[in-house]
């Protein structure tokens, strides 16, 4: 199934099973495009702080949840810690 029809069949209560699975695919398909961000935004040097903003949580959220999972190649900005 193409994105727009799993999106579709994901709204649409007439096939629950079908819609459950199109909502179980949505899933994964957003996850995956969170971390997308989440490494862009820190290679354009956006700090955890403000990623966290974007999304609506707390930094020690996303931290926790994609500190371990992003490209270990992307210099990730630290707090100054004084």
């Amino acid at each position: 199934m193409e994105q727009p029809e799993v999106a579709v069949a994901a709204g649409d209560t007439s096939d629950p099973l079908t819609g459950l699975r199109a909502v179980s695919s949505l899933r994964v398909l957003v996850e995956s495009y969170e971390l997308r961000q989440v490494e862009a935004a820190l290679r354009t040097g956006m700090s955890w702080q403000e990623i966290a903003d974007a999304l609506g949580v707390t930094r020690q959220a996303v931290h926790k949840k994609y500190a371990r999972r992003i490209d270990p190649t992307i210099a990730v900005p630290r707090r100054n810690r004084t």
